[in-house]
Formats: C-alpha cells, sequence, structure tokens
C-alpha cells in the first residue's frame, strides 16, 4: 500500500479515546472529584499539582489548563470543565445514568422535597459557608505573615476581632445549621447519597477543622464519619492526600 492509500485509510480509524484528566491541587476542594469518580467506578488519569510552599497558593502551571488557573479543572472528550459544582453534575449526566446501589439517587427526581434539598446544599456549600472558611483562614494566616515587628501586634489585635465579630459567628451558625439538618436526614438529600453530598464533603471537613465547637455536633461529626468509611472516599484520600490544609 502507497503512502496516500495509508493516509486516507487512517482517516477511516477510530481515533483513540482519551482518559478523563483530573487535575488536582493538593489539600483543595478537588478531593471531592476524586471520591465521586471512585464512586462512579469511571477511569481516571489524575495530575496532581503542588500549592507554593511559601505563599500556599496554586502554581501558574493551572493557568495552562484553564485560564482562571483555579482546582478543580477536568478535562473529558475534548472539554475542559471548571467549577466543582459544575464538575459534580457534568459527571452525574455522563456517567452516572446507569449508577446503582446507594449511588443510583445521585440526582433526585425533579418536584421532589430532595431535589429542593439537593439543590440547596449544592448552592450553600460555594455560595455561603466557603466564604466564611476561607475568610477564616486568611484571618488566621495574617499575623503570620512577614511585617515590620511594631505592626504584628495590631495585626493580631485586628484578626482577632474580626474573627470573634464576624467570622465565627457566621461559621457557628453554618455549624448549627448542618448539625440540626443532619439530625434529620442520613445525608444531605434525604435518606439517600446524591449529588449534594460530594458538594458539601470539602466544607464540612474544612467547618469541623476551623469551628471552635466542631465536636460539640455529634451528627455532623456521624456525617463526616459516614463519609470516610466509605470505601471510595478512602482511594481517593489514597491517591488524592488530604483533604484540609493545617492552619
Amino acid at each position: 500500500m502507497h503512502c496516500g492509500a495509508g493516509q486516507r485509510l487512517a482517516g477511516f480509524l477510530p481515533k483513540m479515546a482519551t482518559m478523563l484528566t483530573v487535575h488536582h491541587l493538593e489539600t483543595s476542594r478537588s478531593q471531592r472529584i476524586l471520591w465521586l469518580l471512585e464512586e462512579l467506578g469511571v477511569p481516571y488519569k489524575l495530575k496532581v499539582y503542588a500549592r507554593d510552599p511559601r505563599t500556599r497558593l496554586a502554581p501558574a502551571a493551572l493557568r495552562k489548563v484553564h485560564p482562571l488557573g483555579k482546582s478543580p479543572v477536568i478535562t473529558d472528550k475534548g472539554e475542559t470543565i471548571a467549577e466543582s459544582g459544575a464538575i459534580i453534575e457534568y459527571l452525574v449526566e455522563t456517567y452516572g445514568a446507569s449508577a446503582t446501589g446507594d449511588m443510583a439517587y445521585l440526582q433526585p427526581a425533579p418536584g421532589t422535597p430532595e431535589h429542593r434539598r439537593c439543590r440547596f446544599w449544592m448552592h450553600y456549600a460555594e455560595g455561603s459557608l466557603m466564604n466564611w472558611l476561607v475568610m477564616k483562614l486568611v484571618f488566621v494566616s495574617i499575623p503570620g505573615q512577614p511585617m515590620p515587628f511594631f505592626a504584628k501586634p495590631i495585626a493580631r489585635a485586628l484578626c482577632a476581632k474580626v474573627q470573634q465579630q464576624l467570622i465565627d459567628p457566621n461559621v457557628e451558625a453554618g455549624l448549627a445549621y448542618m448539625e440540626d439538618h443532619l439530625g434529620r436526614h442520613r445525608w444531605f438529600a434525604g435518606e439517600h447519597l446524591s449529588m449534594a453530598d460530594f458538594q458539601m464533603s470539602f466544607a464540612v471537613e474544612a467547618a469541623l477543622s476551623r469551628g471552635a465547637k466542631a465536636a460539640e455536633r455529634p451528627h455532623l461529626q456521624a456525617y463526616c464519619a459516614r463519609m470516610q468509611a466509605r470505601p471510595a472516599y478512602q482511594r481517593a484520600i489514597q491517591k488524592g492526600g488530604p483533604v484540609v490544609m493545617a492552619m
């Protein structure tokens, strides 16, 4: 077969399918994407990015994957998808239709109380709770940043005041709200695991690690224990590392 015929034939051969890739930043929200993929049994390639050891920020290399330079980001079937909620919805829509057992309820039926609860917690995780948890992390870390010695007492006092009067009350309100809800429901949408649990997983662990009264939340602690006991969750941790960075 001469070269021209070979080239024409190559055009009819099926292209090799590319494996879904998770661009995973250590100690970040992308851990929940690994957990969902492990639960669904979807094969994936894991590309891990280390944080800057000084600033703890994401590396510039992530901007080559997505202009925002944030994680999680996945690439699948020629598409690049960012934002945890959007990724979770994509994975459930694309790979969750044939899920069985307790994974069969990932997307509750529209019009049901479970669907409304699932939608609420999908939005609450990043729209409300994580804002306060990130602020908590920032204001805890500011006094430890390089600054003139005379500014340190001022920074400590100011950050402590902001935490006491603004951040901590909102974090504790979130913990109390979740505690009450999980006292009445096994999972966030109801009695079955749903998309909301994957979206809320990082926020729950971050809240428990940063809330001063976390030990007083038995239902939240029990929820976290149920989540962490799942074999798929444990596989995700083995591959992606710890969820929450130390403060």
